[in-house]
């Protein structure tokens, strides 16, 4: 199903996105991968190109910035993509008192206002064509807010909601908006101390080969959105419905949470107590 995409892929050189890439390069599509690192993404697409005999393009650009997504938007219109799937993500654990003011404005500007302004720096193009699609990985803490993950949280209830306006401000084109939120991934975008965590709390952690077979489901599929893991999507739906009791549920893991995104920041450690409840993020 991939060989007709022409996929620009954001944050293709990290853990998450170089798994994507590799999936669906070996799934016949081509590739314009970008990503703030040039010497990792460069490495990344002559690697693919050479293992999977597919065209792979490197653009190293930041897209932070408006030159950036200009060039990125330019790049793609003249690859002819037909995909976006906005993998690039940041995050810094730790309680919102603890971390810096720039902390947090760096997870907006790369997990909401990136991917907002280069969605609408595609879109003259996307509207034009037969067909196009475009992915917003976004995560369970973007319906589930968790504590630790104030910010992180924050953008990704922003992403989610971008990805559903724009989904409705689209129905009458020939664009597709999805949304996918993985729950805990086992990859080097989380720090020492969240590993640590969830490993006390037993939080479920997939492997990176779970998002990009997720993406292709989707597309397949025509599905809007969808949440990875039984469990995550229940809890998605109770809070919803029922956010006291969810509240009520993870209180038992806030020393615990506080503990790890202490010493995530250098703060003063506090002794961890034995969480209440043991629930999947």
């Amino acid at each position: 199903m991939s060989k007709n995409y022409s996929i620009l892929l954001t944050g293709a050189a990290g853990g998450i996105g170089s798994v994507i890439a590799e999936y669906f390069a070996a799934s016949g599509a081509r590739l314009l991968l970008t990503d703030l690192n040039n010497a990792a993404v460069t490495a990344l697409a002559e690697r693919l190109q050479g293992k999977h005999g597919v065209e792979v393009k490197a653009l190293a650009a930041d897209l932070t910035s408006e030159p950036g997504r200009r060039q990125v938007a330019a790049a793609a219109q003249a690859f002819q993509a037909n995909l976006l799937i906005n993998s690039a993500g940041y995050n810094r654990f730790g309680l919102l008192a603890d971390i810096s003011d720039i902390d947090v404005e760096r997870i907006f500007s790369i997990n909401v206002l990136s991917p907002i302004l280069l969605c609408k720096a595609l879109l003259p193009w996307f509207t034009t064509l037969e067909s196009a699609h475009i992915v917003n990985i976004g995560s369970t803490f973007g319906s589930l807010g968790y504590a630790g993950f104030a910010g992180y949280s924050a953008s990704k209830f922003a992403l989610r909601g971008f990805s559903e306006a724009l989904r409705r401000e689209l129905a009458d084109s020939s664009v597709k908006v999805h949304y996918l939120a993985p729950r805990a991934v086992r990859t080097a975008f989380n720090e020492d101390a969240v590993n640590k965590m969830n490993a006390v709390l037993g939080v479920a952690m997939d492997a990176p080969d779970v998002i990009p077979g997720a993406i292709a489901k989707m597309l397949q599929r025509d599905q809007s959105e969808h949440y990875i893991g039984r469990p995550e999507r229940f809890f998605v739906k109770l809070n919803a419905l029922f956010h006291k009791v969810v509240d009520k549920g993870l209180s038992g893991q806030l020393a615990t949470i506080q503990a790890h995104a202490r010493s995530a920041t250098g703060q003063a450690h506090v002794n961890v107590r034995k969480p209440q409840t043991s629930k999947e993020m």
